[in-house]
């Protein structure tokens, strides 16, 4: 495979801006695209935002306009090879006459030939899996949801001497835990849209009521409606029912308390296992007012 530092630049680019796209694209993919004219330079950008509106690489050929031809459009996730609510993507970028596209990751919802092979088929030179793993930090989780057919699961608790306990909301908005997920399950039950209104109207809908069924098909109900990420706040007996069926994907623990409370005491011991479930493994641990956030993910190897 050969890169240009340019394109690799392009390329984290695309992955930083299709961020702005979590917690609000589900059902779709969160996806950046980046388009360099003929002389490498950055012309066009754009992410999607929701089901319905028009994908990143629209977005971008739309800001790159006529500098396009010739340019190299840097894309997260292979463009679409299907007509839904709007026109394949890899149309849009023939007919934009960019003559090098560079993928990071393969769809695997494409219906028949993915937009890749139509590319390639237009005499378009394609490169796959550039920063792949880099773009997986964005993606991971909607894959992960397509491939379980389940919602991708964060349990965020506060780890105290006495036990985890839910997240204080002030926690919650500070940490930006809700901003980047689907929805919401809290430990009396009630569902909430993790930012209110931003999921397209007719391709995203929770249940009125309470859950009350088996954690798996309860899941399964909020993946129907087009839930791809879910955040559990709540404490350890809540999310029991969870862990004990290996529903939880990656953990959010706050040690510590916000600046305009008393610090509660922390275990007394050492080692991870009294802050969090040996099943998952510390992914990073930040500073957050007077505590920190750890992030965990379930270690596969286990």
């Amino acid at each position: 495979m050969s890169v240009s530092g340019t394109e690799a630049d392009a390329m984290r680019r695309a992955i930083t801006i299709s961020a702005l796209g979590l917690g609000s694209t589900s059902p779709n993919p969160p996806v950046g695209c980046v388009i360099l004219d003929r002389a490498g330079r950055p012309v066009g950008e754009g992410y999607h935002r929701r089901k319905g509106e028009p994908h990143a690489e629209v977005k971008a050929l739309t800001a790159a306009g006529a500098r396009a031809a010739g340019g190299t459009a840097v894309v997260t996730l292979e463009p679409c090879n299907h007509h839904g609510r709007t026109p394949p993507c890899h149309q849009a970028l023939i007919d934009a006459s960019v003559s090098r596209v560079l993928i990071a990751v393969i769809d695997p919802t494409s219906r028949g030939e993915g937009g890749a092979a139509r590319l390639r088929q237009a005499g378009i030179e394609v490169e796959v899996g550039v920063l792949a793993d880099e773009a997986l930090v964005v993606l991971g989780p909607w894959l992960q949801a397509l491939k379980s057919g389940r919602p991708f699961v964060v349990w965020a608790y506060e780890a105290r001497a006495d036990g985890p306990r839910a997240l204080p909301a002030e926690v919650l908005a500070h940490a930006g835990l809700r901003f980047g997920v689907d929805a919401v399950l809290r430990a009396d039950g009630r569902i909430e849209e993790g930012r209110p209104g931003v999921h397209g109207a007719d391709s995203f809908a929770l249940p009125d009521s309470v859950l009350t069924a088996e954690p798996a098909d309860a899941l399964a109900e909020l993946y129907a409606g087009g839930v791809r990420s879910l955040l559990l706040n709540g404490g350890p007996e809540f999310a029991e029912q969870f862990l004990a069926r290996q529903l939880v994907d990656d953990l959010a623990v706050f040690l510590g308390a916000p600046a305009d409370r008393p610090v509660p005491p922390l275990p007394s011991t050492t080692g991870t296992r009294d802050v969090m479930p040996r099943a998952f493994r510390i992914r990073s641990v930040t500073r957050l007012g007077t505590g920190a956030l750890l992030r965990a993910e379930r270690d596969k190897v286990r």
